[in-house]
């Protein structure tokens, strides 16, 4: 029994995406990492294990997981976001990254960086680094200390971008592997996947050479997909002989073989949506925030959703201008609702649905991870809003003010695996 413990409070999560499961003022029991089960009344059983009683002014709910972020990025925020895609690449974000060649400053800039994923309650990420491993290794070592859990990846380019982050093919597969063999040494939270910039950044060799890495060493990848109409041009007169621009990736063994993250993915044609619906492992990436920041566009979530998609969620920082999944969660909404007005066809996104994107579908990226069910992993927040008058709203009530309204600040405790961090 030492190893039981019962959190009590108002529970409230997604098992499936179109509503929420509450438990008010209920236990949910965890066994070490696991959920054992909720009840509203503590079984015989279990009388004896130890209580964490959060209160009757506080909600539970699973942890937030970002699918899609750029770490180096994290200064960069906010800055030069009236350019798109292109340009805010060539001008901005190519020039932050050249920074890390010098290990002393990513030693200044990830733990900030890492501190901010913890305060926002952010305990999972997919996380894109450099090109350059002495400062990937210090975003590694910041996240283990701060006890978050994580794929890391080394970017590859090896063509349009300045020469300062660009290798050839044969050192970007040397490095990519050297980043792999010491990822291996950091334990089961931080893990290496596999991580070509965008199509436009690397030869056909050098995606080849990274899908077959893929599966020997049976990697997940994530990349970057159709994120801007010049973007998909610009992929079509570089790889003539491809179908599209999925085709591009699933052609070099970085599509589906793994499981992948496809990042932003708004301008599909019929024929990728139907290669999307039919692969399991592929995640469609929706990062509402940035891609208004930068106007790529905005992705026909509930299409794709209708359509058996699995859709996740990301901040894409530094495009995106906060690191809150709360923001990324209503802003998906929010841009849904905006496409329905031009296409009424298409429908809105639904609270439990964006909810749902963000913690289960997010978390099966890593596992049984983002949902409060029997033999998931106890990954939480405690959420308690600041201000006493709220006592009299209801725990759904509460949930939609804290994701609307709410900060940081109403976040009390962090749960991963079990373990308050």
């Amino acid at each position: 029994m030492a190893k039981l413990k019962a959190i009590k409070g108002h529970i409230i999560y997604t098992k499936v995406k179109d509503s929420f499961e509450i438990h008010e003022n209920s236990y949910i029991v965890i066994d070490d990492k696991k959920i054992v089960g909720i009840y509203n009344e503590l079984p015989d059983i279990y009388k004896d294990v130890a209580i964490i009683d959060y209160g009757y002014n506080s909600i539970i709910i699973p942890s937030f997981i970002d699918l899609h972020i750029h770490a180096p990025q994290y200064l960069q925020m906010g800055i030069g976001l009236d350019l798109e895609l292109i340009e805010w690449l060539d001008q901005y974000t190519f020039k932050y990254e050249a920074l890390f060649s010098d290990v002393n400053y990513a030693k200044k800039l990830y733990p900030r960086f890492v501190d901010a994923l913890y305060r926002e309650g952010t305990l999972r990420s997919c996380i894109f680094a450099t090109i350059h491993n002495e400062s990937n290794n210090v975003l590694i070592d910041e996240l283990k200390k701060k006890k978050l859990s994580a794929y890391v990846g080394k970017v590859n380019m090896n063509q349009n971008a300045p020469d300062d982050l660009l290798q050839s093919t044969e050192c970007s597969i040397e490095e990519t592997k050297r980043f792999i063999e010491g990822s291996n040494n950091t334990g089961d939270s931080i893990k290496p996947i596999i991580t070509p910039r965008f199509a436009p950044c690397c030869t056909s060799e050098l995606l080849e050479e990274l899908g077959e890495l893929s599966i020997e060493k049976q990697l997940p990848v994530q990349t970057h997909l159709s994120e801007n109409k010049k973007e998909v041009e610009w992929v079509k007169s570089l790889f003539p002989n491809n179908k599209n621009y999925s085709d591009v990736y699933k052609r070099h063994q970085l599509y589906g073989n793994q499981k992948t993250i496809l990042a932003h993915s708004i301008y599909l044609t019929n024929e990728e949506v139907e290669m999307a619906s039919k692969e399991k492992n592929v995640y469609l990436v929706h990062c509402p925030s940035s891609n208004s920041n930068l106007s790529s566009g905005i992705m026909p979530v509930t299409y794709y959703l209708d359509k058996g998609i699995k859709v996740g969620l990301g901040t894409d920082v530094g495009a995106g201008n906060k690191l809150s999944m709360a923001d990324v969660i209503t802003n998906a909404i929010q841009y849904s609702k905006i496409r329905h007005v031009y296409n009424e066809e298409e429908r809105v996104l639904s609270l439990p649905e964006s909810f749902f994107l963000a913690t289960k579908m997010n978390g099966s990226f890593f596992g049984k991870v983002g949902s409060f069910e029997k033999d998931y992993y106890f990954d939480a927040l405690i959420i308690r809003d600041p201000d006493p008058l709220t006592s009299c709203l209801s725990p759904l009530e509460r949930l939609q003010r804290f994701l609307y309204c709410g900060s940081s600040n109403s976040i009390v405790e962090r749960y991963l695996e079990g373990e308050i961090i």
